[in-house]
């Protein structure tokens, strides 16, 4: 289809070249139809060589990229989202290229988004929802998320991620779950989190109280803290104690809009896909020996794109700043 302000369409160049077929002069015909001499040689060199199909618009697509991209670097890029299930900037820093290039490269390939993928297998299964009114409090302490992920237990010697859906060694059942706490500060995303046992309202309140003084120890004093209407943090009278023994004050997301606690929950299905199920662990043991070392890496060096690119550390030393 022609541009909006183009003279003539593929009509018109057809009116065109049959006027030149006459034997008049293509610089009057051009004056006639309001384009230049060179437009008129033009479709009339076109019908010359191709006939009507000369006068067809043609795509404007370059016909060679000497600056794109090599196939190798592609097909590494694309290997490395297939492997580690991670976006742009991370793949990025590992591979020493652009962001931007290897967002490019991902759309080029029509990658879908990680938030539409299953963390484990990498399908596409779902589509995200986005809340129109996003938020950021404007210092770290003024808000920190909460909330439990249950993950089930790795038999000793590992689990049917490790040995398949079928036979394997040590199998067994109702090894139970392992309650991972976490909290996550909403203005610098600092995150703290424990494996715990239960869910229980006292176990809630032990990990609160040891979260507050982690932030502590980071100069952060927490003011408010917000959970889901779970009765392990709504009734529970040892975690209210402990919220109010912290000098906090305590929230409740809207009930069954659980994106209100997005911070925590989207920290949530970081730790499943970076730490929890990013490789087949021979036991329980050894994923929970792995949290602290993950942890480490989230807070300090992983580059967070909710805040610019940067380290949560860095933000909580320098908390100057909001997300576009």
């Amino acid at each position: 289809m022609s541009h909006a302000n183009a003279r003539l369409t593929p009509a018109g160049r057809l009116i065109l070249v049959q006027r030149i077929a006459t034997g008049r002069p293509p610089a009057h015909v051009a004056a006639e139809m309001g384009i230049s001499r060179t437009c008129a040689y033009k479709w009339w060199s076109r019908w010359q060589a191709e006939g009507k199909d000369g006068l067809e618009d043609r795509s404007s697509h370059a016909r060679s990229h000497p600056q794109r991209t090599p196939p190798c670097i592609e097909t590494r890029i694309q290997i490395s989202r297939h492997l580690s299930r991670r976006g742009p900037v991370a793949i990025g820093a590992h591979l020493q290229l652009p962001a931007s290039t290897v967002g490019r490269v991902l759309r080029r390939h029509h990658t879908a988004p990680l938030a539409a993928c299953d963390p484990v297998t990498g399908q596409v299964i779902r589509a995200s929802r986005r809340s129109a009114n996003r938020y950021e409090h404007d210092h770290p302490g003024s808000l920190v998320h909460v909330d439990v992920k249950k993950l089930g237990r790795i038999p000793d010697g590992g689990g049917w991620r490790a040995h398949g859906r079928g036979s394997r060694p040590s199998s067994a059942r109702g090894l139970g779950y392992d309650y991972v706490h976490a909290a996550i500060d909403d203005h610098s995303r600092l995150a703290y989190a424990e494996i715990l046992g239960d869910e229980k309202g006292a176990t809630c309140a032990g990990f609160l109280t040891r979260a507050a003084a982690f932030y502590a120890g980071h100069g952060i004093t927490i003011e408010r803290v917000i959970t889901d209407n779970a009765k392990n943090y709504r009734i529970s009278g040892d975690f209210i104690a402990a919220v109010t023994a912290i000098g906090a004050r305590q929230k409740f997301i809207r009930p069954h809009c659980p994106w209100t606690n997005g911070k925590v929950e989207r920290f949530n299905r970081t730790l499943g896909t970076e730490w929890a199920y990013s490789r087949p662990f021979a036991s329980n043991d050894d994923r929970a020996a792995l949290l602290p070392t993950w942890l480490d890496h989230y807070n300090l060096d992983r580059p967070h794109l909710g805040i610019g690119g940067r380290s949560p550390i860095d933000r909580v030393n320098n908390p100057a700043g909001q997300y576009t």
